[in-house]
């Protein structure tokens, strides 16, 4: 299915997506973080009205979501053929899913961010993956059961060399096992809601 396409959304629909992973994680010291607390929130809305959430958008996120395709293809022009994926479901654990940016032919993923210019000159200095998004990274590959993921960053307003940078992360099982325990964890928060709910709203 073609991503953001209709199909795509209705897949989505109620489950814990790679690009929430954070969110999923997020804890303080004295219990939960108000971004999970308002994430489980949206996913007992949507398994309730079988309805997406509208979430937020606007001009910089657009003009990122624009700008795929063109790293999607300055990437394969170096490093070879993409094949582009809609959302997939976790083999094992319900509710729960991904949408990679696409796969490789050996074995890999590849997730693309198209930043502001300030952010992409930051990752260009520091040579590294930003770490907010290792948990969907490892998701992914947790999820498409793969062995490496290629993190592209792209923004066209840089000299040719410095348009794109592209920085391997390699599965980690240790961490993998942590977030399927975290969204199993996750899960059983959501369905608890959705119980109490339902009994309390029975006759």
């Amino acid at each position: 299915m073609e991503q953001r396409s209709e199909e795509w959304f209705r897949a989505r629909l109620g489950h814990v997506t790679g690009s929430r992973m954070t969110d999923v994680l997020a804890k303080i010291r004295n219990g939960e973080a108000s971004v999970r607390a308002n994430y489980k929130l949206q996913l007992v809305t949507e398994r309730l009205t079988d309805e997406p959430v509208k979430s937020f958008s606007n001009s910089i996120m657009q003009q990122g979501i624009d700008r795929e395709p063109e790293a999607r293809e300055l990437y394969e022009l170096e490093y070879g053929p993409v094949q582009e994926v809609g959302f997939e479901h976790h083999p094992t654990i319900a509710w729960c899913g991904v949408s990679v940016d696409g796969l490789t032919e050996d074995n890999g993923i590849i997730e693309i961010k198209c930043p502001l210019e300030t952010t992409h000159t930051n990752t260009l200095i520091k040579k590294e993956v930003p770490s907010k998004y290792i948990p969907q990274i490892q998701w992914g590959l947790a999820v498409y059961q793969r062995e490496y993921c290629d993190f592209v960053s792209y923004n066209p307003s840089f000299p040719n060399e410095m348009k794109l940078y592209v920085h391997r992360v390699v599965r980690d099982d240790d961490y993998i096992r942590i977030l399927e325990e975290e969204v199993q964890r996750f899960n059983e928060e959501v369905e608890e809601i959705l119980t109490t709910l339902k009994e309390n709203n029975n006759g």
